[in-house]
């Protein structure tokens, strides 16, 4: 079997789940009210609904299930107040009821691939293709090598093989895994944003801030990277400035 088998083969397995029934209607009315909310009323979120969104978080898509993200849900209150002056004291922070740091961890696929290993042993009846993804793709895929070298000799193999075939060309360098940690992380924000609104709460996803002291706030790593800070409470009366503004998807979708 070769590499590209295991990604199209389609494997012979018993699991099956079933898709449950859902009401669209309901689902839109989430979409639709889901806004960045800029001002909180007082009323807490209650902890279980907070640990049911932050859960929920943690079922988004992400790529080869690698699971590159923290949620840090700031709950002591002298950090939360250090944390909404960190985010440039906004009032879509200030008058949070909670705040989450969603961070991308780049640096962690390693550890989440001998972890998918091992859920593989102790489940059985797995692929063998489900191995020698994560056995051999995934560490050809996202190593980068010492200084990045193994990423530029990846990428000099993949721009030749390219020239007649179909080629995976990312990530060949650590902004290439930059990207894919926040692709990942930013898929779980909103989910976390989403499950929010479907509880009856909102939400405001935060670029506005200073990096470096909110790594400090939380001891975070070096190699730890803030994909954005989001703020959950009850939207106040005057919690949205403004009427949706979207251009026409004209600019935007295109069917070709």
């Amino acid at each position: 079997m070769s590499d590209l088998d295991i990604l199209t083969k389609i494997p012979d397995v018993k699991y099956r789940e079933p898709a449950p029934e859902i009401d669209a209607l309901e689902f839109q009315k989430v979409i639709n009210s889901r806004r960045s909310v800029r001002v909180y009323t007082d009323e807490p979120v209650p902890e279980d609904v907070m640990r049911k969104c932050i859960d929920n978080a943690l079922l988004a898509p992400n790529s080869s299930n690698l699971q590159c993200w923290e949620f840090y849900w700031v709950r002591d209150k002298e950090k939360k107040k250090e944390l909404a002056k960190i985010c440039m004291g906004q009032s879509a922070a200030s008058t949070a009821q909670e705040l989450v740091v969603c961070v991308a961890r780049m640096d962690k696929w390693k550890d989440i691939q001998k972890q998918m290993i091992a859920s593989f042993d102790a489940q059985g009846d797995v692929p063998k293709g489900a191995y020698t993804y994560y056995q051999k793709i995934v560490p050809l895929a996202y190593s980068q090598g010492p200084l990045g070298l193994f990423g530029i000799v990846k990428k000099l193999v993949f721009f030749f093989q390219g020239l007649t075939k179909v080629t995976p060309r990312e990530p060949t360098s650590y902004n290439d895994m930059r990207v894919w940690a926040h692709k990942t992380t930013a898929l779980g924000c909103e989910n976390l944003m989403l499950s929010l609104r479907a509880y009856g709460y909102d939400s405001c996803p935060m670029e506005g801030h200073d990096s470096k002291r909110v790594k400090k706030l939380l001891n975070l790593p070096k190699k730890a990277e803030i994909c954005m800070v989001v703020s959950a409470g009850k939207r106040a009366d005057n919690g949205i400035f403004s009427p949706q503004v979207r251009m026409p998807k004209e600019q935007f979708v295109f069917e070709v």
